[in-house]
């Protein structure tokens, strides 16, 4: 059972069984020409709430040593954005930059809630997600029960980043762990299977 924290805006209901500390394993597995790199990676994720209306996410990952190596674990990657329900922005909202909302909060109930609910009687979702190596991407997707299921809508890369054109990603609750899948379409490929992880709220 999932105890909702307090202050949690409603419209977060539906993502708020992601709430807390994940850490856990992976595997990277992405086919490159005629190599593919498998590797261990260990994944510590978090998602948090501040009162306002979406998720903040942040994503830590590290290599584990080769089995019979005596190197030790090695940052890989990080990742941090914002999660948040798919709908229009109105004067209840705030934005753009610094500007408050100048109205009540539009979606104040369950009720209200409820009502964004789209023709599968799931939540349309937005995630935006920043890579310190240059890359933004916006997914929309949509959350159902303990599902979670995304693909790029944009991605916007620096002149100096690689190559990433798009993407995919999964998320389940399994047996209270954090299940999710990555496929990627990079460095001139076409998407492709890339990395996979289990993980267990830790906080």
């Amino acid at each position: 059972m999932i105890e909702l924290p307090a202050g949690l805006p409603p419209e977060l209901v539906p993502l708020s069984w992601l709430l807390g500390v994940w850490e856990g394993s992976g595997v990277l597995d992405y086919a490159i020409g005629d190599e593919t790199i498998t590797r261990e990676f260990g994944h510590r994720l978090s998602f948090s709430h501040d009162g306002l209306p979406y998720l903040n996410y942040s994503s830590y990952t590290w290599l584990e040593p080769e089995e019979g190596s005596d190197e030790e674990k090695t940052p890989l990657a990080t990742e941090s954005g914002y999660w948040r329900l798919h709908r229009p922005q109105g004067d209840g909202d705030a934005g753009p930059g610094l500007v408050p909302a100048i109205s009540g909060t539009p979606y104040s109930d369950a009720e209200s809630v409820e009502n964004l609910r789209n023709a599968n009687g799931a939540f349309d979702v937005e995630v935006t997600l920043v890579h310190p190596g240059g890359v933004a991407e916006l997914y929309l997707g949509q959350v159902a029960g303990p599902r979670i299921d995304l693909a790029t809508d944009a991605v916007v890369r620096s002149a100096t980043a690689k190559p990433y054109a798009a993407a995919t990603r999964l998320y389940g609750l399994v047996d209270n762990h954090l299940l999710w899948a990555w496929d990627i379409a990079a460095l001139g490929l076409d998407l492709r299977t890339h990395a996979s992880g289990r993980l267990a709220r830790v906080e």
